[in-house]
């Protein structure tokens, strides 16, 4: 078993040296540099139209490699590196039928050559999302196709009699203008797709659900496949919503609050639903209770202070979801609640858990989950900076093991960072100071020697930085960037891992 990316890649070598003629469609994996800004300016979809496949390959060879069986073809190519796979589909159409196929992906799980790469959605302008699909380990984006902008018709006639506006985009991009945007605050909403969507990963696919049309909060759900490369509808939700929290549980799609409209203006709503990718389904999840709200001191502010879900992780096999209630312009945390999907209800949340979870732009929650430990970013009162906290589940505590993250943020950018866990590390998803959008990634001073050497942390000068953290409750850390990308003014929205 090839279990690295460097046996990988000798793994390659060997395969040119037997197979010559193929030699030009592996080129990607030994000089990556070299094909990332034909990647960037061209979509998949455009290089296929672009391709020209031999419409006798498949008679002359009916199988993949001359005189080798294919189910040993089939090993032979799960070994290789997925951005392999962008060149390789175009040897001929059954090529491509292997790489696109769930078969092939089912053999990389077994050998244990699966990918984490990042997928990162950023807002360009007023009105224009892209999502982009990163490799870590070869530093190489690719941009993804564009995001249909399509809604189910009755929705979209639902929503063109009302005459709700919005001031935000997307969740995380002007989070506290959202709540201002429910005063009635006018712009050109109609002209955002997919505005207050919110964001998920399972089953190997990419889900963009709910979120407004034409001022109407809409159920539909759009899925993306890395392996056909393509936007497809998938079931809706059961409840139109925007602005909700998602998160993976035993491998379903969880989503939960947000808002809908109602005929006096947006309701925060407390349902929840889940989603199985095998059966294509929604089923309906207990309602979250509230219960801090529900013992407000009178009418008055029972009314005046709406309660809102602010975030959403999966940690230790249950759903943790932090609450607050607002009141523009105030935020009150009050704790959170937690879902058990043994006994489908919901608890409330450990005390020092809900009340010391860190809190960003107008009271949202970002965190993430690394080898079982749930990490949370504390930000500053500036922004160059924040912290990083770890729960202590024993001690029901928030503690700060990185005292200092190089987060860039003077452009007045409305989200400045984001979370995400892959390799068995953390990553802060930022834009440096040259305006580029960086992965850097989290390394303890004391894993330092005993980390392994991969083509991640192998980077040229021009583009590492590091920055060493002085102690604060643990070791120093050494931040390293692992993937850059000038992308010009574009904002960060959100991000999921998806492992293939």
């Amino acid at each position: 078993m090839l279990s690295s990316p460097v046996d990988n890649l000798v793994f390659l070598q060997k395969l040119r040296f037997f197979f010559p003629d193929m030699g030009s469609f592996f080129s990607v994996a030994k000089n990556t540099n070299s094909d990332q800004s034909e990647w960037d300016r061209v979509s998949l979809n455009d290089t296929c139209k672009r391709q020209r496949m031999s419409p006798t390959f498949d008679e002359e060879n009916p199988r993949l490699f001359p005189n080798l069986p294919d189910e040993v073809s089939i090993q032979i190519i799960a070994r290789l590196p997925r951005i392999c796979y962008f060149n390789v589909r175009m040897v001929s159409r059954k090529w491509k039928s292997t790489v696109t196929s769930s078969e092939l992906y089912k053999v990389r799980k077994e050998l244990g050559t699966t990918e984490e790469w990042l997928y990162l959605l950023v807002k360009l302008g007023e009105n224009k999302l892209l999502w982009h699909a990163v490799d870590p380990r070869a530093g190489i984006w690719q941009r993804l196709p564009t995001m249909p902008n399509v809604v189910d018709e009755e929705e979209s006639k639902k929503g063109s009699s009302s005459r709700l506006w919005m001031w935000n985009m997307v969740e995380g991009i002007r989070i506290a203008e959202v709540i201002r945007g429910f005063l009635g605050k006018r712009d050109a909403f109609d002209e955002m797709p997919f505005c207050g969507c919110a964001i998920g990963a399972v089953g190997g696919c990419l889900y963009v659900l709910g979120g407004f049309s034409k001022a109407s909060t809409m159920r539909c759900v759009w899925r993306f496949d890395p392996m056909q490369n393509t936007w497809s509808k998938a079931t809706s939700m059961s409840t139109g919503r925007a602005y909700c929290k998602t998160g993976i549980l035993n491998n379903k799609l969880y989503v939960v609050g947000g808002v809908s409209q109602g005929p006096a203006g947006l309701i925060p709503l407390q349902s929840a639903e889940v989603f199985d990718p095998l059966t294509g389904t929604w089923s309906d999840v207990p309602s979250m209770p509230f219960s801090r709200a529900q013992v407000l001191p009178n009418a008055f502010l029972a009314d005046m202070l709406k309660p809102i879900a602010t975030g959403l992780t999966a940690y230790m096999g249950r759903l943790c979801v932090p609450q607050s209630l607002y009141s523009w312009p105030f935020f009150v945390d009050v704790g959170g609640e937690i879902y058990d999907p043994e006994t489908n209800s919901w608890i409330e949340m450990p005390l020092g858990m809900g009340e010391g979870w860190p809190a960003r732009q107008a009271g949202t929650k970002l965190s993430v989950v690394v080898d079982g430990e749930l990490y949370a970013f504390d930000p500053s009162n500036t922004m160059d900076s924040g912290r990083i906290k770890v729960y202590d589940q024993g001690e029901d505590a928030w503690k700060v093991v990185i005292g200092k993250v190089p987060i860039y943020g003077s452009d007045d950018s409305e989200s400045p960072y984001l979370l995400a866990g892959f390799h068995g590390k953390l990553h802060v998803i930022t834009k440096d100071a040259d305006n580029n959008i960086a992965v850097l990634q989290a390394e303890l001073r004391s894993n330092l020697d005993s980390s392994p050497s991969s083509p991640s942390s192998t980077l040229s000068q021009s583009s590492l930085h590091e920055f060493v953290d002085p102690p604060a409750e643990t070791d120093a850390v050494v931040w390293k960037i692992v993937a850059s990308k000038c992308l010009g003014q574009a904002e960060l929205v959100s991000c999921q891992v998806i492992d293939m």
